[in-house]
């Protein structure tokens, strides 16, 4: 999902320092949320400060909202637990039921912004910081399921960290650490055979030496199986595997090089301007989701931000692209403008159910967690859980699948 998740959960640290990988330095940055007239919120220096304002605009909205995301937090951190030991589940909703109960099911299917008011969080709180939490991570409003709203949020506190060089340096490190054979082609379809009784697939592809194909005991779908999205067939299947319904979210991302209008966010001296990254509300006349200055993938003891009078490297996100008008509105002037359209995320309000884990024997599928919750952590957990699923069911170990009361048995087994 390249530049829009760009934090790893302090859970992966262990699993990334085996890669041999480091931990990306953090350059310091102020945040603001902007209505499109005004400044609703704005980062200080002061830790203190930030508390006090946060409070004075909207009571103990933070607190209580912190205590939330704890307690999603808390639960979902069993699933580590439960993997340790080599549980896995054959759905999603076997997954969430073992880590939440019918709770967490639940809150894949009501808004983040009605779990949110139901704990006594203010509506001024949501409309503010919420929703331009989301915009910035979903591209999505405040409407989107509650157990997605978590995870985004609790990303957004901290508690997160970013590998030196870039994240895509965890998919390669992985590939070379299990020294996996990789053909480098194109999947076009998965056909059905069977030998001795067991299924067997064949895996259609395309590459640069034309089409191949070869047969698996096992195949993981790690594509998102939707209309918008699918690209291959599956053949010989009774009864058919077909598309899940749902669509994905346009986002555009821009990378400009040039100079940021300040007066636009209110600060016709742009040496005054004090923020790194701007979010903003779910205001109809604004055009991006959110922009910040960017750092590079490699950064040196000696790197500093640019002055805010300086040309700068900003990434904006919105979900059109940006006419000449609206560059001209965020910048002065600029050199260069580098934009990348794609389909980020889930668009959350377009399906209610969950896709499952299991297409047939053994054919599995992977992305379908998204709908959960889209996140680079999520996809590692799902991962990890299909790769154990398929060896409990190779091996017919069916007390390691979608057990009950499971935090009880970890016990016992510790």
């Amino acid at each position: 999902r390249g530049a829009s998740i760009h934090a790893l959960s302090l859970h992966m640290q262990d699993f990334v320092k085996i890669l041999g990988l480091k931990h990306r330095r953090e350059v310091a940055g102020k945040s603001a949320i902007f209505s499109g007239e005004h400044f609703v919120l704005e980062e200080t220096d002061w830790y203190l400060l930030n508390l006090f304002r946060l409070w004075w605009h909207y009571g103990i909205s933070f607190l209580r909202l912190q205590m939330w995301v704890e307690e999603v937090m808390e639960k979902f951190m069993r699933i580590y637990k439960y993997q340790a030991h080599g549980y896995a589940f054959s759905s999603l909703e076997e997954l969430l039921r073992s880590l939440g109960g019918d709770a967490f099911i639940n809150m894949t299917q009501r808004s983040v912004a009605e779990s949110l008011l139901e704990v006594g969080v203010t509506q001024r709180f949501v409309d503010d910081v919420i929703a331009a939490v989301l915009r910035s991570s979903y591209g999505q409003s405040v409407l989107v399921p509650a157990f997605a709203g978590a995870m985004s949020l609790a990303g957004a506190q901290g508690s997160t960290w970013a590998v030196e060089g870039g994240n895509k340096l965890v998919c390669s490190g992985l590939l070379k650490l299990t020294k996996a054979n990789v053909i480098a082609a194109r999947v076009t379809g998965v056909s059905l055979h069977s030998s001795e009784g067991r299924a067997l697939y064949q895996v259609h592809y395309e590459g640069s030496e034309g089409q191949g194909s070869a047969f698996y005991d096992m195949v993981v779908v790690t594509t998102p199986l939707h209309p918008s999205r699918s690209n291959f067939t599956f053949e010989n299947f009774e009864p058919p595997i077909a598309d899940f319904p749902g669509a994905f979210q346009p986002s555009v991302t821009s990378v400009v090089h040039g100079y940021l209008n300040s007066s636009y966010f209110g600060f016709p001296d742009p040496k005054l301007f004090p923020f790194a990254s701007i979010l903003t509300t779910d205001t109809p006349d604004l055009f991006f989701n959110a922009m910040d200055n960017i750092c590079p993938v490699n950064i040196s003891a000696a790197f500093r931000r640019k002055q805010p009078q300086e040309a700068a490297v900003w990434r904006v996100l919105s979900q059109q692209p940006l006419d000449k008008q609206q560059l001209k509105t965020l910048f002065r002037s600029y050199y260069s403008v580098q934009v990348t359209e794609w389909q980020t995320y889930p668009r959350y309000d377009a399906a209610k159910s969950l896709p499952p884990i299991v297409l047939h024997e053994n054919l599995f599928y992977l992305s379908g967690v998204e709908w959960v919750a889209s996140s680079m952590e999520m996809i590692a957990v799902a991962a990890k859980n299909v790769a154990l699923l398929a060896y409990n069911r190779w091996h017919q170990d069916l007390e390691k699948i979608d057990q009950k009361d499971l935090m009880h048995k970890v016990k016992t087994e510790l």
